[in-house]
């Protein structure tokens, strides 16, 4: 099973709180800086990743958020509610005991404090499955410890044309360092860009 990752993103690399503010974003001022970049075309094409997806993983968090929103809509409302409707879904969480959304499975019993090799060795043994697609949606530390952990097989941002400014990044200003390879690249009508990458290792520096 393939494992991808999708992240929406500002120019200057933040994620948080991009359709609208909620209960979890207090004091981020900016929510909603991806509203009026979205068409016909990039709405379509969100529509198809979802559709492609055999099964999600997520952080506690992004769950929440989709659970709270997608998890009540009727399967049938949409293409996307279908996908996350009547799928299977794995939250990576030392907190959640009780999810309430269908189809969910909690990766917890084994984890410490922190994401574990536990969770690596069970997201592996995901990834052996028989051909199909395991989608990561937001879940920005969920995204880094994968990446860390080289399970991720395709990187896709979705970079909208603002500079937002403050709040939450896909990357902060330290951590893991990786090598990227574009495997596609695409522009969208109101001026998103689909940027797909596939892990290739660490980076090269300069050395004199």
């Amino acid at each position: 099973m393939k494992l991808t990752t999708y992240t929406q993103v500002s120019v200057d690399g933040v994620m948080q709180a991009n359709s609208g503010p909620n209960a979890l974003d207090v004091g981020f001022e900016r929510g909603g800086w991806a509203l009026g970049h979205s068409d016909d075309e990039s709405r379509a094409f969100v529509e198809q990743v979802y559709q492609r997806a055999d099964a999600f993983l997520f952080g506690r968090r992004t769950y929440e958020l989709f659970a709270g929103y997608w998890g009540v809509m009727d399967p049938d409302s949409s293409p996307i509610a279908a996908a996350l409707n009547t799928r299977p879904k794995y939250v990576a969480s030392n907190t959640l005991t009780e999810p309430q959304w269908a189809d969910t499975i909690v990766f917890s019993s084994t984890l410490a404090a922190v994401f574990s090799g536990d969770l690596a060795a069970t997201i592996g043994e995901l990834k052996t499955r028989p051909a199909g697609e395991l989608q990561v949606h937001g879940s920005g530390s969920l995204t880094r410890w994968l990446l860390e952990n080289d399970l991720v097989d395709e990187m896709n941002l979705l970079i909208v044309p603002v500079v937002v400014g403050q709040g939450t990044r896909l990357f902060p200003d330290t951590g893991l360092d990786i090598a990227l390879d574009l495997v596609e690249s695409r522009a969208f009508p109101k001026g998103a860009t689909l940027q797909v990458y596939r892990p290739a290792g660490r980076p090269q520096y300069a050395t004199g």
